[in-house]
């Protein structure tokens, strides 16, 4: 996973019970969200400026952040997930350290973003969670479903853009990089079985999903995204 962002905790708006039905509808009904998913090497860093940028020319109110991270307790948790090298962490343990940073982004972050009529742009979101704990270290669907409940209620990305590359370019790519996090490190089977996660999430759900050809040179995938940000913000293909 990328750990290279300009600001590593987002700006925080003043907290807003989750609890409050009428509040989480309220927020889902103001400002969009939408996530970057993709596997290493599949450009995120560089797409998710192009992303900021074409929103905000067409108007919006932005608010980029990241998983983990967004908070300070979140960027402890990635800190802790992606440096520490010496450490033996389960699978079971990073979906609960995830979900445990993810509350606190949500509900110091996301949702008073929203409320606010902010579109919330978030590099990495729960569709992560199920493509590298669950398809890549094996943690159930269905645990991970209960924690997404639990913790997120009825929200969920407007938009997902799925940078898709072909695991041997990305990782090529990515070797390119510094010193490789704790994912990085793994092998190519386990970003096999990452990739697999996403695209079935994306048929599973074709109305959120927009996947994007990754392989493409850079201006063809901001082509894409253009394309696709157009499409959910004005209900219309071009």
């Amino acid at each position: 996973m990328d750990a290279r962002a300009t600001s590593p905790v987002t700006r925080r708006a003043p907290v807003r019970s989750a609890e409050n039905p009428a509040f989480e509808r309220e927020a889902m009904a103001s400002g969009q969200f939408i996530t970057l998913e993709g596997g290493e090497g599949a450009g995120k860093s560089t797409m998710l400026a192009f992303i900021e940028t074409w929103l905000r020319d067409h108007g919006h109110r932005v608010l980029v952040t990241r998983e983990p991270g967004g908070t300070e307790l979140g960027e402890r948790v990635r800190e802790l997930l992606l440096h520490r090298h010496e450490l033996e962490i389960s699978p079971e343990t990073e979906a609960l350290l995830m979900f445990a940073a993810r509350a606190e982004h949500l509900q110091r972050v996301i949702r008073p973003a929203l409320h606010a009529g902010t579109t919330v742009v978030c590099d990495r979101f729960t569709d992560a969670t199920y493509a590298y704990q669950g398809g890549g270290r094996g943690v159930a669907r269905e645990r991970i479903a209960a924690l997404e409940q639990w913790v997120q209620g009825e929200l969920r990305p407007d938009l997902t853009l799925l940078l898709d590359v072909p695991v041997a370019l990305g990782l090529g790519r990515a070797g390119n990089r510094s010193q490789p996090d704790r994912f990085e490190r793994e092998q190519q089977g386990f970003f096999e079985r990452v990739r697999a996660c996403y695209l079935e999430r994306a048929v599973l759900e074709p109305g959120r999903f927009k996947v994007i050809d990754a392989s493409r040179p850079p201006v063809e995938v901001q082509s894409q995204l253009a394309r696709a940000l157009h499409e959910a913000v004005h209900g219309e293909k071009v």
